[in-house]
């Protein structure tokens, strides 16, 4: 699909035509509309594909007529009635009179600025536009953080009640997405530090307040994100632990039940051979007194292995 805006009277509006000034957006564009737009403004119908590709890595890239911006945002994505935070990529195409993003899907870091609910926003300013986009994105991977660190202290409640392995994967779950999001931050801030060094990129001075906007939330992103996989790191292996040492706690248990167990089938064997010479054969109370016999040194030998602290 392919959309395109102007800021018109200092607001936001999506318009039929494209036009110098405007912001063209691409989600989920289909073969026939890359094409168009690659033969239509001279971009290489694989720079326009590279955004599309879920395992594309960020980078610039400039050419004669334009500049590729390829960074990772952080989406939401629902799996079976979960949330799953991923990280997908999102390219920016910077032409002498335009800007083009391209992107998979529909993604609240362009919606904001589509709504009209970024102020400042003009879509000729194309530097100021950039630096919104990548304030904008890392403002995002800080709110997605808080919300991973909400969701790890859920888990952390449930599995204080009560231990399954549902609560131990939804952390793994977790601190897989803190990895990608670390992952994908160091990825964007080089990217920040090389898009700053492209002269074509022109910087004016009312933008280096955003400039440095952007690096100080990028930079808190990255520690956050750093911050939040060390603590759910070593709460999944504190849960590990705990969860293998009370098996291990049951495993003692059963053993030294069956130990105490044995003692009574240990006197039973030796009165059931069929033998002669076997007391109380002849005794009618014999069955009784065996049995009171058994009981008596398996009370005591229970006694001995508490006292040992066994059952402990």
């Amino acid at each position: 699909m392919i959309r395109v805006f102007r800021t018109i009277d200092e607001s936001i509006h999506q318009v039929n035509e494209i036009y110098d000034g405007c912001w063209v957006a691409l989600s989920a564009p289909s073969a026939t509309e890359l094409l168009d737009i690659s033969n239509r403004f001279h971009i290489d119908i694989d720079h326009l594909r590279a955004p599309l590709d879920e395992e594309e890595r960020s980078r610039i890239e400039v050419e004669e007529e334009y500049t590729l911006i390829i960074v990772d945002i952080p989406m939401i994505e629902e799996r079976k009635g979960k949330d799953y935070f991923i990280t997908i990529p999102c390219g920016i195409i910077l032409t002498e009179n335009l800007i083009f993003t391209v992107c998979l899907i529909e993604t609240p870091v362009l919606e904001v600025f589509m709504d009209g609910r970024v102020r400042n926003f003009w879509t000729f300013k194309k530097t100021r536009f950039i630096l919104q986009i990548l304030y904008k994105n890392a403002s995002m991977y800080l709110q997605y953080l808080r919300n991973i660190d909400k969701k790890s202290d859920e888990v952390e409640k449930k599995l204080h009640i009560a231990t399954k392995n549902s609560e131990l994967i939804e952390l793994l779950e977790l601190q897989k997405s803190l990895l990608y999001f670390s992952t994908s931050l160091r990825a964007n801030e080089v990217v920040l530090e090389k898009m700053l060094k492209i002269e074509r990129i022109k910087q004016y001075p009312e933008d280096e307040d955003l400039l440095e906007d952007v690096i100080i939330e990028n930079k808190q992103a990255i520690e956050m994100s750093q911050l939040y996989s060390g603590i759910l790191s070593g709460t999944t292996d504190a849960y590990a632990s705990i969860i293998s040492n009370n098996l291990n706690i049951v495993m003692k248990f059963l053993a030294i039940v069956t130990i105490v167990m044995s003692i009574p089938n240990v006197i039973g064997c030796f009165w059931g051979m069929n033998v002669g010479g076997i007391p109380y054969a002849h005794d009618p109370t014999g069955f009784w007194k065996i049995v009171i016999f058994s009981l008596v040194i398996t009370i005591i030998g229970t006694i001995w292995l508490q006292r040992k602290n066994l059952f402990k």
